[in-house]
């Protein structure tokens, strides 16, 4: 009972997580356009929200989504062919994260602006890979992987990789 009490607690901060990091990767761009034409105390606040609001909420639902997920690997063994593609899926999510943070630091320097067509660009990578890993998560299809990542990525390779390279951990 405990165990099962557990696992939905860890579901449902994983899924909460999910949905504020995912809103906040979709609107961060949405912010970085209304810069474009903002000086002195109008461009401050918004540089100030902007950051708080990357700092406050969208960094910490990234971390809480990523720990709490990989707590449910742990406590649910899932190691499926739909779940590794989902993982690569988080990590370019990921990737999306960082690189919006970024954004943020060379932005508000004077002249700058974020483009229309940037911003369109990172919204539609960003809701693409959402709905790839809705798609993978709800969807669980079977999914077969190329003889190159089946025999370079099956359990146990990397030991043999690095006793390879060292000679050691035989």
């Amino acid at each position: 009972m405990g165990s099962d009490l557990l696992l939905i607690w860890l579901k449902f901060a994983h899924v909460g997580s999910i949905v504020l990091w995912s809103a906040g990767l979709i609107c961060l761009p949405v912010l970085y356009a209304q810069r474009k034409a903002l000086v002195d105390e109008p461009l401050h606040r918004l540089h100030n929200f902007t950051r708080l609001f990357y700092v406050a909420l969208v960094s910490p639902a990234a971390f809480v989504a990523i720990g709490s997920g990989t707590a449910l690997i742990i406590l649910q063994g899932t190691y499926e062919n739909w779940f590794s593609a989902k993982l690569f899926a988080v990590s370019i999510m990921t990737g999306i994260h960082i690189f919006t943070g970024l954004t943020i630091l060379k932005l508000f320097e004077p002249n700058k602006s974020y483009p229309l067509w940037r911003m369109i660009l990172v919204i539609t990578l960003t809701v693409i890979v959402i709905l790839t890993i809705l798609t993978l998560v709800l969807g669980k299809p079977r999914l077969e992987w190329p003889e190159f990542f089946i025999t370079h990525f099956s359990p146990g390779k990397l030991r043999e990789i690095a006793s390879d390279l060292t000679g050691e951990w035989k």
